[in-house]
């Protein structure tokens, strides 16, 4: 496997980025890992690597660029990444200033700052490109499928977070402009995607052009699709990758 970090020119300064791809038989799809609330980390990095090395180009860009980049790991005694709700009050927030500083409008605009970066690239094959986001890089994959339809034909977004709500450009409102195969991963348990929110984002691809897939996993709570989590569920991750698999060998290596 080749691997880099290179900065990545954007209107807002250098974004910092990951990239992963087989050393033969290139060039190769690109795929961009949207990350998590917790930013660019080794986690994320073996998600990049467990995509490249089946035939991608897998690209994690670090979102967090223009304040720092940082990332963030709190551990548990038994070795498990904490989650968010069981650290104190004012680690919460700081994760929560992060976020909020993260507007969907930047992902996108660094996104479309990527895809002309990656243009260039040797090792990548053009034509469509695919998509993986966790937790808010769940939002930012559909965000990203609506305001580049032809470009990303393969979408997966798994235990998204804020997808539904009043505001006309709420980020389920997208789903009419997507195009080609999207998938979603749901947990039974998320706070973040209870059954009503679900199904909203379900009706909202009801007959429009995208072909729609989603499962919601029995038991799952929010943030089971990421290895060494304390709620990791790694028999629904697994049924994630099984699917989010066949949809890239079925769009990408078309």
């Amino acid at each position: 496997m080749h691997e880099k970090t290179i900065d990545v020119p954007t209107a807002d300064g250098a974004m910092e980025t990951f990239i992963t791809h087989p050393e033969r038989g290139g060039p190769f799809p690109p795929v961009i890992v949207y990350m998590d609330i917790w930013g660019v980390r080794d986690q994320l990095r073996d998600i990049a690597r467990r995509i490249g090395c089946v035939g991608y180009v897998a690209v994690l860009p670090n979102l967090y660029y223009r304040i720092g980049g940082e990332s963030f790991d709190y551990r548990n005694p038994d070795g498990t990444t904490t989650s968010l709700k069981a650290l104190p009050e004012a680690e919460q927030q700081k994760l929560q200033d992060y976020r909020t500083h993260l507007s969907d409008a930047m992902v996108v605009a660094d996104t479309g700052a990527l895809m002309d970066f990656l243009a260039g690239e040797e090792a990548v094959k053009d034509g469509p490109a695919g998509s993986v986001g966790y937790c808010m890089g769940g939002r930012h994959v559909l965000r990203v499928a609506g305001a580049f339809p032809e470009t990303f034909q393969a979408s997966a977004s798994l235990h998204p977070t804020r997808l539904v709500g009043d505001a006309p450009d709420a980020p389920f409102r997208d789903a009419p402009k997507v195009r080609g195969d999207y998938y979603s991963g749901f947990g039974e348990l998320d706070h973040y995607t209870p059954p009503e929110v679900i199904a909203e984002v379900e009706a909202a691809f009801a007959g429009q052009l995208a072909d729609y897939e989603q499962i919601v996993h029995a038991g799952a709570a929010h943030g089971y699709a990421i290895a060494d989590r304390d709620v990791y569920d790694p028999q629904a991750a697994c049924r994630d990758w099984e699917r989010i698999f066949a949809m890239y060998d079925r769009v990408l290596r078309a």
